[in-house]
C-alpha cells in the first residue's frame, strides 16, 4: 500500500504512541500493518503487545472531561461545536485552527496527548486528533453527532458556564470587524443559532438574527450582535474568566472601544503574564 502524501514517519509515531488501533492507521497513513511496524522499529519505539495483535487502544487522554463542568471544559465545547468534528464510524473528535498555540491549550486541557492530523495538498491546517469512544459517547448524549453542522442544538449550559463557552463559540468561528462595531457567528442549526440569539438579548444586546442560502442551497442563519456599546459588553461578559496565556485579536478587537479592558489587558501584557497573537 503507497504511503499518502503528507505522511511522515514523526506523524506515524505519533500516532502509534497515541494508542491508535492499527486498523486506523492504516486508514489514516495508506500503510498496511506490516508497513507501520517497520516504521515504528527502524527508529527504535518499544512495541506494545496489545496494540501489535490489533487490540483498539485509544489516545492519552481525560475520558470525563465532557462530563465534569469547569470553564475550560465549556470553552472547548463551544469550539468543539463550531470548529471542531465528530467522525463518522470512528470514536474520533478533531480541532483544525490556523493558531497551534490553541490546539497545544485544548490538548492540555484534555490531558490528551498532541496528536495532529497529517498534511496533504489540500490540508494545510494544523488539526487536533482525539480518540474516544467514551467522549463520543458523551458527546452524542448532549445532541452532538457526526454532520452536526444543520442540527446542533444548543446544550444545556450551566448559567455559570454559559459566558466562557459562547467565548468559544465566538473564540471558534465568530467574526469580529476591525473597528469593533459588529460581531456575528455563523451557523447552519436553526435551533443552536435561535438559542444563541436569545442569550444575547437576555443580556440586553443589540442583537439580531439574519437567515441566508449557503452554495449549496442549505440554510444558514448570522447571528449578529451591532454596535460598540454592545460590543464591548459582549467583551466584558465572555472574557471575565482567562483561559491560557494568550490573547487573540478577536478579544483585542472586541474591547478596543473600552479604556477599562484595554488597560487591563496592557496590564496583562506588561507584566508579560499573557502574550497577544494572530
Amino acid at each position: 500500500m503507497p504511503r499518502k502524501p503528507g505522511i511522515s514517519d514523526e506523524y506515524i509515531i505519533n500516532l502509534y504512541k497515541s494508542q491508535m488501533p492499527y486498523k486506523e492507521m492504516s486508514e489514516r497513513t495508506g500503510l498496511s500493518d506490516r508497513a507501520i511496524r517497520n516504521v515504528i522499529v527502524k527508529h527504535g519505539i518499544p512495541m506494545n503487545r496489545e496494540q501489535s495483535s490489533g487490540q483498539p487502544r485509544k489516545n492519552k487522554v481525560n475520558e470525563d472531561f465532557f462530563n465534569v463542568w469547569s470553564h475550560e471544559m465549556a470553552w472547548v465545547l463551544g469550539l468543539l461545536i463550531t470548529d471542531g468534528t465528530v467522525h463518522k464510524n470512528k470514536y474520533t473528535i478533531s480541532f483544525a485552527q490556523k493558531e497551534e498555540r490553541i490546539l497545544k491549550l485544548i490538548a492540555n486541557l484534555m490531558s490528551a496527548d498532541y496528536v495532529l492530523g497529517g498534511f496533504g495538498p489540500t490540508k494545510k491546517t494544523p488539526t487536533l486528533i482525539i480518540n474516544s469512544k467514551k467522549i463520543v459517547i458523551d458527546l452524542n448524549a448532549m445532541g452532538i453527532f457526526h454532520n452536526k453542522s444543520l442540527s446542533v442544538p444548543f446544550p444545556q449550559i450551566p448559567a455559570e458556564y454559559l459566558p466562557t463557552f459562547i467565548r468559544g463559540v465566538i473564540d471558534g468561528d465568530g467574526w469580529v470587524d476591525r473597528e469593533g462595531y459588529t460581531m456575528h457567528v455563523t451557523s447552519g442549526s436553526k435551533n443552536f443559532s435561535t438559542s444563541l440569539h436569545s442569550i444575547f438579548t437576555s443580556w440586553n444586546l443589540n442583537s439580531d438574527i439574519v437567515e441566508q442560502k449557503s452554495q449549496t442551497g442549505n440554510p444558514i442563519y448570522r447571528v449578529w450582535v451591532r454596535g460598540k456599546e454592545s460590543i464591548v459588553q459582549l467583551a466584558k461578559l465572555i472574557y471575565i474568566v482567562e483561559i491560557g496565556n494568550f490573547i487573540t485579536y478577536k478579544r483585542l478587537r472586541m474591547s478596543q472601544h473600552s479604556k477599562e479592558i484595554w488597560s487591563y489587558l496592557e496590564f496583562l501584557v506588561s507584566e508579560k503574564k499573557f502574550e497577544i497573537i494572530n
